[in-house]
């Protein structure tokens, strides 16, 4: 009986240790994770998802150190860092710069920068070699990169092209920053040409792209590439792309809720801002339960921007 047992251990004991068990737990973990991720789009706890966030993302981290090739933990950290540099970190720098406390505005403002950065990071690493050497050439290189970038990577082009955009928001008064907004569009306008063959089974994924370019369109006046007619259609279509036929206005509650705000305000148009904000607010953010933390933000930002009415239209 000892002989066979020596035998058999002789036979596997190299291929069990060759095997990397570290591995093979964060590989199941990962897949566990991808299925868990709902759970946070789902909460309506706004202080909760504010302060549970980042321990979740360095926690993935420690396992994506662990595997760095495992895709399904790329994913889940690209798209975790871009929302969570959107939803919290640029919320705690606009309520600083409402409150006009300057050093408060700088540090959030380069802490948003870091926090893109991870995503923009992490989204290249799923896209490949070609794209972490290239995406900062000329115009001409990343339309034919992004060209030739298929629809299985589409997510990651889209993930790219807001955390750029948004590093480029953080960045205005640095001129080789704002270079690269036309990357950004090149980007956006490959990703919807996808979008157009196949329709994102996520619907907030297929809002995001329009999202982007209305807040791209309402950032400035005419002089610096403005257009409140295109930042208002990017802004409904994203809305239209969350519609179904009990919610026809569209239940990502932030697109509205950034339409208000920012095509209100850049068209001095007061009576359009406050409807579109009181629409938000008279909607409950469990209209869509998939995407309720989306939801909770958007009511949040309303309820900000409301509050400041009068000195934003004085």
């Amino acid at each position: 009986m000892r002989c066979a047992l020596a035998v058999v251990l002789a036979v596997f004991a190299p291929g069990l240790l060759a095997c990397d068990i570290g591995k093979l737990t964060v590989g199941t973990t990962a897949k566990i994770l991808v299925r868990a991720q709902p759970s946070l789009q789902q909460e309506s706890d706004y202080q909760l998802a504010h302060d549970a966030i980042p321990g979740a993302l360095k926690t993935i981290e420690g396992f994506w150190i662990v595997d760095p090739d495992n895709e399904d933990l790329l994913g889940i950290l690209t798209e975790g860092y871009c929302q969570y540099g959107a939803a919290f970190v640029e919320d705690d720098w606009e309520v600083a710069k409402f409150a006009k406390k300057l050093d408060d505005i700088e540090y959030h403002n380069a802490r948003a920068t870091h926090i893109f950065t991870r995503c923009l990071n992490y989204a290249l690493k799923q896209l490949g070699d070609r794209w972490q050497t290239e995406l900062f050439e000329a115009p001409d290189k990343v339309a034919a990169l992004a060209k030739d970038t298929d629809g299985d990577k589409r997510n990651q082009m889209m993930w790219t092209a807001v955390a750029l955009g948004s590093i480029i928001n953080h960045n205005l008064n640095r001129a080789e920053t704002l270079a690269y907004l036309s990357t950004v569009k090149i980007i956006l306008d490959r990703v919807l040409e996808l979008d157009g063959k196949h329709t994102p089974d996520r619907k907030e994924l297929a809002a995001l792209p329009h999202i982007a370019y209305g807040m791209i369109y309402s950032a400035g006046s005419a002089q610096v590439g403005g257009d409140a007619v295109k930042a208002k259609a990017e802004f409904e279509a994203a809305l239209k792309a969350t519609a179904d036929n009990e919610h026809k206005d569209g239940k990502l509650l932030l697109a509205r809720t950034l339409m208000g705000y920012r095509v209100g305000f850049m068209t001095n148009d007061r009576k359009f801002f406050h409807a579109q904000l009181k629409q938000v607010l008279e909607t409950p953010p469990s209209v869509w339960p998939e995407q309720r933390l989306a939801n909770e933000v958007a009511h949040r930002k309303a309820r900000r921007y409301l509050s400041h009415e009068k000195e934003l239209f004085q």
